[in-house]
């Protein structure tokens, strides 16, 4: 090759390099603020979730289905809890069989161990993770955060159908089984702040004390 051409090989190399160096810092930084965004906006990333069925999150839905097929579906139920809560957490159903489209209202039973009130959240989701957008809960604890004061034990239902559409994704048209998993965590209460002192209007006179 000429000295010509491999002079004009050199700055192709080092604009592609330079290139390479910017996609690769910009994929790493979009990546970065992907996470970010992810855990300073927990609620828009569950929305997310629910919205897309991401990840087997489930959906919420305001009332029954208008389809109901004589295909059904058997649903199992898993129930945990984490370390530092001090609770008994489990499904007083461990699986029911329902038709695509019906609503089904099951239970999970809860205790609180303890000998103080604790506050706990449950975080959920079906697997395979493809069913979590065709699985339609009307009612659940899951929406709201729980306390159970010391010992107090309850049953807490969950109101659901499994939408007939399911039978239109491919790796769901067999109606495989469905598990709907909950896990237990603790959340910490806010302080309530600490109520200022009222302003009697009275004011000491530090000097004639000095």
């Amino acid at each position: 090759m000429s000295e010509t051409g491999r002079g004009a090989a050199r700055p192709r190399t080092r604009t592609a390099g330079r290139k390479g160096v910017v996609i690769a810092v910009s994929c790493a930084a979009f990546a970065v603020g992907m996470i970010g965004a992810a855990y300073a906006s927990v609620p828009l990333y569950q929305l997310f979730c629910q919205v897309t069925g991401y990840g087997g999150t489930t959906q919420r839905a305001e009332g029954g289905s208008s389809r109901v097929i004589d295909r059904t579906v058997t649903v199992r139920f898993d129930g945990n809890v984490a370390g530092d809560l001090p609770w008994e957490f489990q499904p007083n159903d461990r699986q029911v069989t329902v038709k695509l489209g019906e609503t089904r209202e099951v239970s999970y039973r809860v205790k609180n161990n303890s000998d103080e009130a604790v506050t706990g959240q449950a975080t959920f989701n079906v697997t395979p993770n493809a069913a979590g957008v065709y699985f339609n809960k009307i009612a659940c604890f899951c929406f709201d955060n729980q306390t159970l004061q010391p010992g107090e034990e309850l049953d807490m239902p969950i109101v659901f159908y499994v939408d007939p559409d399911m039978l239109e994704a491919d790796e769901l048209k067999d109606a495989p089984g469905i598990t709907l998993s909950y896990t237990f965590f603790r959340v910490d209460e806010p302080e309530q702040p600490v109520a200022a002192a009222p302003d009697t209007g009275r004011r000491e006179d530090l000097t004639n004390k000095l």
